[in-house]
């Protein structure tokens, strides 16, 4: 029998991969964009801070919720069916977005963007997985995984671009024509592949979605209530007793969303403690920071993006270096010491940023975290899928990038909290009063993703097992290293 890899013409994998990789970018680009926007959607908005905080932690919260589901019902209904509807989804919310007369609409908006993100992400991995000749796959995973790192490089600078050109209502117009564009392709041009259906588990996506939301909302309302206020305490409370809900369903149920069994591997859970606290650190640095040079140190929207280059395009150079030097060395040094760059990076800044510093002393600093983030981002997932038997690969992959997801939630709500403890938006020097322990605190959660780091061991020796093939291939986060580092940016 022909497989249907092979079956595929040399112009249909050429569609594939370019309506994969285009979905892709789109979906990586979305959040650094939307971040370097934010004062200007501040400003029309009149929006608080926690305001401002709920525009990303709504999206990545949704995102976060949406992977596993995603890829369980196109298996069980079909790929390109669901990524074509991802991609509807994601379009329209972005022009709601573009619409929203005001901050309430907007993060409704965001909700279901992050939706549609968490659809397009997975499943376009699995159709060009699908669809790929074994000879090739690795190669064109690796191309589609690059468009993450151009995303990232090009993100701060293309949404400074679109909001002092035309407004910060463009950065979501873009999306709506690529999107309902790419879907109406994808049903045209796109094989249709479907996998072993599995178990709808609602109940546990219902449990951890609302657990993880219960407690960074209390996170989010600590800035403004306290700590010791009844709201915060409310919903950080009924938040861990959601998640504590969710593990004891898990436990007792056939086929959990979430394995916890994987997690007897000390590797897997010291690999996902990195890579929760590696993404929180990051997603958290880059929320304060886009704001930090706009409204602290006065620069424009393009020439933040300009000035951040030395810091968000390190990936496309360093991380495909990190990850053949793990091949080398072993995932634990290399891991180890990018995250103890990191955290000196954004340490080291904390102490020297304000309106007076030199530009290039400063962002040297922040070269340097970039440089070790760089390390650890494709290391990070390797070394997570390599602690696992082959038939668990695929949710192991959906685990690691699902708590990457709620890392970043995790990330900005902290720092928000001890940003609004010192300082405020209302000034150049409350800002940067506030913007200094803020970015601190970034530095610590990398610092305790370095620790975390101490405890990845060898990888495991993985054996071919009936169905090990489909577990690849319809993983739910890219299994090559580079691929999948690169795509925790988004």
């Amino acid at each position: 029998m022909v497989s249907q890899a092979s079956a595929v013409s040399r112009p249909r994998l050429g569609w594939t991969l370019g309506l994969t990789s285009l979905a892709f970018f789109m979906v990586s680009l979305d959040l650094l964009v939307v971040i370097n926007a934010l004062p200007a959607i501040r400003q029309d908005f009149g929006a608080s801070l926690e305001t401002l905080q709920w525009t990303v932690s709504a999206y990545v919260l949704a995102y976060a919720a949406s992977i596993t589901t995603a890829a369980a019902l196109g298996d069980r209904y079909g790929r390109r069916r669901l990524f074509a509807i991802g991609l509807v989804a994601f379009a329209l919310a972005s022009g709601s977005c573009a619409l929203a007369p005001n901050a309430g609409v907007l993060i409704a908006a965001r909700v279901v963007q992050g939706i549609g993100a968490g659809v397009i992400m997975p499943i376009s991995l699995t159709i060009l997985t699908s669809a790929a000749p074994p000879d090739k796959r690795g190669t064109l995973v690796g191309l589609w995984g690059g468009i993450a790192g151009l995303a990232v490089a090009s993100g701060s600078l293309v949404g400074g671009a679109l909001t002092q050109g035309l407004s910060w209502h463009w950065i979501f117009w873009v999306n709506v024509p690529i999107g309902l564009s790419g879907a109406a392709l994808s049903l045209w041009r796109l094989p249709e592949s479907k996998g072993a259906p599995t178990r709808l588990d609602l109940v546990a996506v219902a449990l951890v979605s609302s657990g993880a939301t219960g407690i960074v909302l209390g996170l989010v309302r600590a800035t403004d209530l306290g700590w010791g206020s009844a709201e915060t305490i409310i919903s950080l409370v009924v938040g861990l007793l959601l998640m504590a809900a969710f593990i004891a369903w898990e436990n007792r149920v056939s086929e959990p969303m979430l394995p916890l069994r994987l997690f007897r591997s000390t590797t897997f859970t010291a690999a996902n403690a990195v890579g929760f606290f590696m993404i929180a650190g990051l997603t958290a640095s880059a929320f304060l920071t886009a704001q930090f040079f706009q409204l602290g140190l006065g620069y424009s929207p393009v020439e933040t993006g300009i000035r951040l280059l030395p810091w968000t395009a390190t990936p496309l150079v360093v991380a495909p270096l990190a990850g053949a030097l793990s091949d080398r060395l072993g995932r634990r040094p290399v891991m180890f010491v990018g995250l103890i760059l990191n955290a000196v990076g954004l340490g080291w800044y904390s102490l020297i940023a304000g309106a007076g510093a030199a530009y290039f002393p400063s962002i040297l600093t922040l070269a340097v975290a970039g440089i070790g983030l760089s390390m650890a981002l494709p290391v990070t997932p390797t070394a997570a899928l390599g602690a696992v038997a082959m038939q668990d690969i695929g949710k192991a992959s959906g685990v690691n990038s699902t708590l990457q997801r709620f890392g970043s939630a995790f990330g900005v709500a902290i720092v928000t909290s001890v940003f609004a403890s010192y300082g405020s938006l209302t000034s150049s020097a409350a800002l940067t009063a506030g913007y200094r322990p803020a970015m601190a605190a970034c530095a610590l959660m990398a610092l305790v993703g370095a620790l975390a780091a101490l405890g990845v061991g060898k990888p495991r020796k993985l054996v071919a097992v009936p169905g090990a093939q489909e577990a690849v291939m319809t993983a739910p986060a890219p299994v090559v290293a580079s691929a999948a580092a690169l795509e925790r940016l988004a």
